[in-house]
């Protein structure tokens, strides 16, 4: 199964153009659209989960059009937004028949099933009784992937999933996210690096509405090699850099700066090369 976007485009009323003319061919496994904060990835995602509409362009799930047959992508469709909300005081287990119901599965006995088998699928069997409201913040994440995998879904889409989680949760959603793409679409959106480093095979960057880049990671730092240079500077030396050098990254440590630039060859001035990661990718791209 592949999902192929064509030139899609997307304009808010009040001006701000989110999408413009995107591109994209998505196959199964794990994808990762990596973008800053207002890049325009919760627009595409909630276009594609057929939450609004665009202005123009396509997107093809195989034979299936996204944007005009929404009630055959619904169907197919397993949906886990940024702002995921929760009925205070309702068990996991009942919110997820209820949850069942409503996405049109009406034998009671294939639906405990399905609903116990989703508990134990994330974990969250031995808290099944809990109220979700009274959840941490990962189990209210691997609640909403147990709904969003209701109906065995083909294409998936998590927006921002990891926010907030604290290194061991994110590590069991990672480990979960990845046996859920072994065999479907999961489009992982996503402004941490991290995130598509650890999981994603192939991905693509946003930045003002328009890709930037698209392919494989290791691809998008193996181009970057013999490019990125480092040197350690003082605090008051920033501007003066930033001006001088195509500063693509600084970051402190041990209360100093570090700074990494782009160069096609070695600029001297006590730079020293460096291998580059998808960090350097990342803000190679979106800092132009």
């Amino acid at each position: 199964m592949q999902l192929t976007i064509r030139n899609l485009s997307k304009t808010y009323p009040n001006g701000v153009k989110a999408l413009d003319d995107v591109s994209l061919d998505i196959p199964t496994g794990m994808y990762g659209l990596l973008g800053p904060n207002g890049a325009g990835k919760s627009t595409l995602m909630r276009t594609l989960a057929t939450l609004q509409e665009a202005d123009s362009g396509t997107a093809f799930l195989d034979e299936i059009d996204v944007l005009q047959q929404k009630d055959e992508v619904r169907r197919l469709l397993g949906y886990l937004p940024q702002e995921f909300g929760v009925y205070a005081r309702i068990s996991a287990q009942k919110m997820l028949d209820h949850l069942a119901v409503l996405k049109g599965f009406s034998n009671n006995r294939e639906r405990k099933e399905m609903v116990d088998a989703l508990l134990q699928r994330v974990n969250l069997w031995d808290h099944k009784k809990k109220a979700v409201s009274s959840y941490s913040g990962g189990m209210r994440q691997r609640f909403g992937i147990a709904q969003a995998l209701l109906g065995d879904p083909k294409l998936i889409i998590v927006d921002e999933p990891t926010a907030g989680l604290d290194p061991g949760e994110r590590n069991r959603f990672y480990n979960l996210l990845s046996e859920i793409g072994e065999n479907v679409i999961v489009i992982l959106s996503t402004h941490i690096v991290e995130d598509v480093r650890e999981l994603c095979s192939n991905m693509a960057i946003i930045h003002q509405g328009r890709v930037q880049y698209q392919g494989e990671p290791h691809a998008a730092t193996s181009a970057l090699d013999g490019k990125v240079w480092r040197k350690s500077i003082s605090k008051a030396e920033i501007l003066d850099y930033q001006n001088r050098f195509h500063v693509i990254s600084n970051k402190l440590v041990a209360g100093k700066p570090i700074i990494h630039i782009l160069n096609d060859e070695n600029p001297g001035d006590g730079f020293v090369a460096t291998s580059p990661d998808l960090e350097d990718v990342f803000f190679s791209k979106i800092l132009g």
